[in-house]
């Protein structure tokens, strides 16, 4: 998966030290979210701070315009 700008690495948290995770370990920007708010939509929940991004904003801001984010989130929150 690559944003905008380079590449990216989704993270769904379902505790502490218990992480699903999808893309490199040196990506350009990670996106990461609690499982219980993967059903938010991403834009949503990262202006209520419950998406988080580490990297470039406008790479994310992109990134959330082309719906990308959402079924990669989805895909990691299946277990």
């Amino acid at each position: 998966m690559t944003a905008p700008q380079g590449t990216v690495q989704y993270r769904v948290a379902f505790g502490k030290k218990d992480e699903a995770v999808a893309g490199p370990d040196d990506a350009d920007l990670v996106v990461s979210v609690a499982a219980g708010d993967v059903g938010i939509d991403p834009s949503v929940a990262f202006m209520q701070g419950k998406l988080k991004a580490v990297g470039s904003t406008g790479a994310l801001f992109e990134l959330l315009c082309s719906g990308e984010v959402a079924p990669a989130l989805a895909l990691l929150a299946v277990r």
